[in-house]
């Protein structure tokens, strides 16, 4: 089987045009699985991307308030300085990923292209309203991350098209992810949660993985913490907490596999909703009549 190995995106769209059922091989996590295990077959032509420049790098624009990642971006660079400061929840949800291995071959841009509703840097490109950008031979273009992921494993992707890079704009407030599994380490997840709080426009954002189709937001849950909140001092009566909890369970559309039940990932992603507000906010005890302090 031919291996292409270009150096530039103008190369690998060229390859594309000239075979559109060419295989696209960012860092293989998710492929070589799906290979081996005889869910995939790759095309006659694979092209590997690790060595495209333009898909490697990532730039900070303070005045849009974005951080432009390219496709083939490693999680290992997204738990480094700076991208970790600028983005700490997905630098959070890089370090849940697999083994260091896994890590230092696996890309941002194949964690979108596979698209599974488990995938870890998919809740953090959610809940920060995160766009690709996708190009083509003929035209390039522009989607939110929500309209990209269509379904388990299934992309807004045309023909001929590739991920070129994520834009993530930079929240001024807490972020956090969280996630369940069967076991502590590398372990895809059974549930997962993202918690973006931005908070000069007191609003707060919650995406959820594993727990639907594709990853979810869930912005009635999401209205209803920002209203309960005191944005003076960043507080949040408990009550609204376990309301938050709830109304993300609620939200939830969960199935049951091999690795869960339906039941324990609704309640098990209302967990986990509750546990990253009150990392995000304070409990306003006295709010409820709990007891004076905080």
């Amino acid at each position: 089987m031919p291996v292409a190995v270009p150096t530039s995106l103008d190369e690998v769209v060229r390859l594309l045009r000239d075979d559109p059922d060419a295989t696209l091989l960012a860092g293989g996590t998710d492929a070589m699985v799906e290979v081996n295990d005889g869910h995939r077959r790759p095309g006659e032509l694979v092209i590997a991307l690790n060595r495209v420049s333009d898909l490697r790098a990532w730039r900070h624009d303070p005045a849009a308030g974005t951080v432009t990642i390219g496709a083939g971006v490693t999680y290992t660079e997204l738990m480094a300085e700076p991208l970790a400061e600028l983005l700490p929840a997905l630098a959070e949800a890089s370090r849940t990923v697999g083994s260091p291995q896994i890590r230092n071959a696996g890309t941002l841009g194949g964690n979108l292209g596979t698209c599974s509703p488990a995938g870890d840097g998919l809740p953090v490109l959610r809940a920060t309203d995160s766009t690709v950008r996708l190009v083509s031979g003929s035209s390039e273009r522009t989607l939110a991350v929500g309209e990209f992921m269509v379904g388990p494993k299934r992309t807004a992707l045309a023909e001929g098209e590739v991920i070129a890079e994520i834009v993530v704009p930079v929240r001024e407030g807490f972020q956090g992810y969280s996630k369940v599994g069967v076991r502590n380490a590398m372990v895809i997840a059974v549930a997962s949660a993202c918690l973006v709080v931005d908070a000069p426009a007191r609003r707060v954002a919650i995406a959820l993985g594993s727990v639907g189709p594709t990853v979810l937001r869930c912005e009635g849950a999401e209205s209803a913490l920002a209203s309960a909140v005191d944005w003076d001092d960043t507080s949040v009566p408990p009550a609204a907490l376990e309301r938050f909890a709830a109304d993300v369970g609620a939200a939830s559309r969960p199935i049951t596999d091999h690795r869960s039940s339906a039941d324990y990932r609704r309640h098990a992603v209302g967990v986990l909703a509750r546990r990253l507000a009150r990392r995000a906010f304070a409990a306003d005890a006295g709010a409820t009549g709990a007891g004076p302090g905080r």
